[in-house]
């Protein structure tokens, strides 16, 4: 917590101002996180400053708001070039991201719990730069983010919001955000790293070295490219719904369960039950063919490649 509030000072968010009636304050608490490997193990402890954004009023303390989806076609799409041109992909995370963002609306805070200035106690905190929870952190970081991407020669794709595009002619890098996870690639090693130092420059970062996890999706490099896994994911999900002494079963319907038909009056084969969870879990192939059509549309659009048709 004293490392946090020792962060938020040195960044300047917020000054103490006098308590007017008008005003609408946010409360804050305080969130605790336990950041953990790949493997499980623990990493760090975290805590963070939350603002209680639900309390915010529309067109007093926020008016535009925007939450960043990346999109799993755009990662696989990415990873599969990478793979390809054996490119290496770097992993960085951005130290409290959100607190690079500006504001641009008049929002006011109480002061911190535990952290309140004795000699000012009344006063509330005028916030400067987003916080965590405001309903405007996610657009203030994105914009800032995005806006130092293109004044280095980026361009944002068009139908993906999270992924950028850096081509000179002769070289070209993609860099793909979420939140304060960004991926970085490209054809030119140098100049890969000389570009992480631009980004160490603008924000406090880590280099985390060649990617190992991104969005809850393990990555293992292998002699014939990467694996990509999401076995902690799962266990996770199963760790939450109590399953993990649960064992596997082929299909989701019992063998020794008796089905009875209500037209027919009588009891429904095992075989044909079987058939008919088997034909139910499996996509057919027209559903197969238009996700691989959506797939060459959608990477198509992102890297700006003109889709030509052959029938006449």
């Amino acid at each position: 917590m004293c490392d946090e509030i020792k962060a938020l000072l040195s960044n300047h968010m917020w000054s103490l101002v006098p308590f007017h009636p008008s005003m609408n304050v946010v409360g804050s608490r305080w969130v605790y996180r336990i950041k953990r490997r790949v493997d499980g193990n623990i990493e760090r402890y975290k805590a963070y400053l939350v603002a209680r954004g639900f309390t915010q009023q529309e067109d007093i303390d926020y008016s535009e708001t925007f939450s960043l989806v990346i999109k799993q076609v755009t990662v696989r799409l990415v990873f599969s070039i990478a793979v390809s041109r054996n490119w290496q992909i770097h992993q960085l995370d951005i130290h409290n991201a959100f607190l690079n963002g500006v504001l641009i609306e008049e929002v006011y805070m109480k002061q911190p719990s535990g952290f309140v200035d004795p000699t000012l106690p009344s006063h509330v905190c005028r916030l400067h730069k987003s916080l965590y929870g405001l309903k405007q952190a996610t657009r203030a970081w994105y914009t800032c983010l995005s806006d130092f991407l293109l004044s280095i020669g980026f361009l944002a794709s068009k139908v993906d919001t999270s992924l950028f595009i850096l081509s000179d002619g002769t070289n070209i890098f993609y860099l793909l955000v979420y939140v304060d996870d960004i991926l970085l690639t490209g054809s030119n090693s140098a100049m890969l790293h000389c570009l992480i130092q631009l980004l160490s420059s603008e924000f406090k970062l880590r280099d985390l070295g060649v990617v190992h996890y991104f969005l809850g999706i393990e990555v293992q490099s292998t002699g014939m490219g990467l694996m990509l896994r999401q076995h902690k994911y799962i266990f996770d999900i199963l760790t939450r719904a109590g399953t993990t002494s649960c064992k596997p079963v082929d299909t989701s319907v019992s063998p020794s369960k008796l089905l009875y038909s209500r037209i027919t009056h009588s009891l429904i084969p095992h075989d044909f039950v079987k058939s008919w969870v088997l034909f139910s879990i499996l996509p057919s192939l027209a559903q197969i063919s238009a996700l691989l059509l959506t797939e060459f549309v959608s990477s198509c659009m992102l890297l700006q490649i003109p889709i030509v048709s052959t029938v006449s």
